[in-house]
């Protein structure tokens, strides 16, 4: 039995809430249990120098974590003067993934830059910005495509993200906090809606484990992703 009473193939309660913040081109609060994430989106007309003149757009992504978004107090990135190696590492997983779903040429020579700010944190969060950044992403696009700034859309498909892991042995879908802490095997995994792999991130924190225990592990991942797409497109409208 779970801490919180799911089954093993269950995810926690997701909720997607969008026009979070009325200054943002598109925003949206992303609920997965007691973790949430807010999500936004703002759109330059600029992109980075080495792809000026060349017709083509960025999307990039930027992660951080209030300070009581946990249990003890966490101290603000910003007071030590640099981000932290974490930080760095999730925000580059949270661009790669929104990027790998992105039609640069289309995009044109804009920046997408997606803010994704944990409010609390029980687990996933690094999975739940990437599920969230996607429906803010989408949003903010939506009236350049309604005002004709762009002539299709540059996003090719959803993509979304939730983590799964082993723990004394039994594979389980989208790991709470005290699950996370204690696994044997910790496993992100990014898909596109298509069902293709984006990014895989896997450890063996304690005990290695095989093809088979890998091959289950993705089975749940594919479950909760196909349910995370469906709350994606309910929250789109679409």
């Amino acid at each position: 039995m779970r801490i919180d009473g799911r089954r093993l193939d269950q995810m926690r309660p997701v909720e997607i809430t969008t026009g979070y913040l009325m200054t943002a081109e598109g925003s949206a609060v992303i609920t997965v249990g007691n973790t949430r994430v807010l999500c936004a989106a703002t759109i330059e007309d600029t992109v980075p120098q080495f792809l000026r003149g060349g017709g083509k757009g960025w999307v990039t992504a930027e992660y951080s974590m209030l300070p009581r978004a946990t249990v003890t107090r966490t101290q603000r990135e910003v007071s030590r003067g640099r981000a932290s190696g974490r930080t760095h590492e999730i925000q580059r997983l949270i661009g790669r993934a929104l990027r790998s779903i992105v039609d640069m040429a289309l995009l044109g020579e804009r920046t997408v830059i997606i803010d994704c700010d944990v409010i609390q944190a029980d687990g996933g969060t690094r999975t739940a910005a990437i599920t969230g950044g996607f429906v803010a992403l989408s949003l903010a696009l939506k009236p350049l495509l309604e005002y004709k700034a762009l002539k299709s859309s540059p996003i090719r498909e959803h993509v979304a993200a939730v983590s799964v892991g082993i723990i004394a042995g039994v594979p389980l879908l989208d790991l709470c906090y005290d699950e996370d802490s204690r696994a044997d095997v910790d496993m992100n995994v990014v898909l596109a809606g298509s069902g293709r792999f984006v990014e895989l991130q896997a450890t063996a924190e304690r005990q290695p484990f095989d093809d088979g225990q890998l091959a289950r592990l993705l089975e749940l991942a594919q479950v909760g992703i196909t349910e995370l797409i469906a709350i994606q497109k309910q929250a789109l409208g679409a």
